[in-house]
């Protein structure tokens, strides 16, 4: 059972509808802003025209206000039929010269200074929120001037109702812009999507031993995961034919000596005679032992396999594993074999160490050592296998004194399943093949040389790890 799926559609388009929103509600508050200053601005212009009216009707007679309400002063206003208009003129001392004698004074008149053009503030009249301009008029008198305050008073009804028209309409056309952009939005995702699709239905569209290249064509945002794809096609590709080829000739390795180990069984359970079944017995355990090796190379190659490709490499003691393939490969039984090993003072400055892999190097020494006592141990002869140092690697020396190998092996001596004309000893020819493999992972090389005496000496030299590190 999944859990905590990720959808890349969803997530994008989760991530674009919150930024819609939030541009959405920025673009209503600004169109919302808009209505209403557009709505104050055109009815101020009215309350301003009102104002400079009743301000040009007004007279001083032998020191008396006098004041004719001119029709137009009102009539401005009539554009709002639904509102309702207040005005009030006083003297610069609060006497009343017309209108209504309650109406809200303008506020800091006295600290804002002479306003000889209309000016404009918010107050409440009669329960109701208005919109009042006024002005001050100064007319000259027989001994000073004389200062009047005109005051004209308007309900909102009219301006919001426009900036509310003016909002409808602009959230209108907002939510169809919106809607045109989320359609072109969740088209333009398909699309950029697509290509996803494809390499999808490509690969549900191929066999199971299909392993190619995606070949289906792929955005840059894309290819570094298609590259990464195919690569790890390819390595799987590489695995599943080293396999197959493993399981190939395994198969063909193992058939014969069963067939062979089979047939000798049914003749020893034949033989009658004590002697004879007792000859038949010795070769049925002959084969038994071929059988034995070839299934332990086998194994050991399929373990090397699987190790290379993981390669999970620790600094690893060569002299510590010289000693336990010694000790696992060199028989205990009498007649034991002369077997010589070699090794670094244990107070040099430099430990026999390398960055490695300990079971496949292992491994590549049994089978080092393992081959020179099958080919290349001699009654009278012995077996040397030294640890030296090389530059700032190691050198890994197994020498015999047998009779060495021939030139003409000497190119095929490291394939697999590669054996002689005339072997010595039986055997499946996998050792060297897997020293050779293990060597190259661990970037060493490997020498195989007919020694001036007699005998064979293969040398493997591995890069050390600096003292210290």
């Amino acid at each position: 059972m999944q859990h905590g799926r990720i959808s890349v559609r969803r997530r994008l388009l989760a991530t674009l509808l919150a930024l819609f929103a939030v541009a959405l509600a920025a673009l209503y508050l600004l169109i919302r802003g808009y209505a209403h200053q557009t709505a104050d601005i055109t009815y101020d212009q009215l309350l301003r025209a009102s104002v400079l009216s009743i301000a040009d009707s007004l007279q001083l007679v032998q020191g008396e206000w006098r004041m004719d309400m001119p029709y137009a002063s009102l009539a401005l206003l009539e554009q709002a039929p639904r509102d309702r208009v207040f005005y009030r003129v006083t003297a610069a001392g609060g006497e009343l010269i017309s209108g209504y004698a309650d109406l809200p004074s303008p506020p800091g008149r006295g600290s804002a200074g002479a306003a000889d053009t209309p000016r404009l503030f918010e107050a409440h009249y009669q329960d109701q929120p208005v919109r009042i301009a006024w002005m001050e008029r100064k007319i000259a008198g027989p001994r000073d001037a004389e200062t009047a305050i005109i005051e004209v008073a308007q309900t909102r009804e009219a301006r919001n109702a426009l900036a509310q028209g003016i909002l409808w309409k602009g959230t209108l056309a907002l939510i169809g812009f919106a809607a045109a952009a989320l359609a072109l939005a969740y088209w333009g995702l398909r699309r950029s999507l697509s290509p996803i699709q494809r390499i999808e239905r490509e690969l549900a569209s191929r066999s199971a031993s299909d392993l190619h290249p995606i070949a289906a064509p792929v955005p840059e945002e894309l290819d570094t995961l298609v590259h990464a794809l195919d690569g790890f096609m390819s390595r799987l590709s590489e695995n599943l034919d080293t396999l197959r080829l493993f399981i190939a000739e395994a198969a063909h390795q193992l058939r014969t000596p069963l067939a062979a180990l089979h047939a000798q069984m049914e003749v020893a359970l034949d033989e009658e005679d004590p002697s004879e079944q007792r000859r038949s017995l010795l070769a049925v355990l002959r084969n038994a032992e071929k059988l034995s090796r070839l299934v332990n190379q086998l194994l050991s190659d399929a373990s090397v396999i699987h190790r290379s490709n993981v390669r999970q490499f620790q600094p690893v003691d060569l002299a510590e594993l010289l000693g336990q393939a010694l000790y696992d490969t060199v028989p205990q039984a009498d007649p034991q074999p002369d077997v010589r090993l070699r090794l670094p003072d244990a107070g040099a400055a430099n430990a026999p160490r390398v960055m490695g892999d300990s079971l496949m190097l292992r491994e590549a020494f049994k089978n080092l050592i393992d081959n020179a006592l099958r080919h290349g141990a001699t009654e009278d002869g012995h077996i040397d296998v030294r640890l030296e140092p090389e530059g700032r690697g190691w050198r890994i020396t197994v020498s015999d004194q047998g009779p060495g190998i021939a030139p003409a092996l000497a190119n095929t001596a490291f394939e697999r399943f590669a054996r002689g004309p005339n072997p010595r000893a039986p055997g499946a020819g996998l050792g060297l093949s897997i020293i050779k493999r293990v060597v190259d992972i661990h970037q060493g090389r490997l020498a195989l040389s007919n020694r001036v005496g007699g005998g064979l000496e293969a040398v493997i030299t591995l890069p050390g790890i600096p003292h210290g590190a």
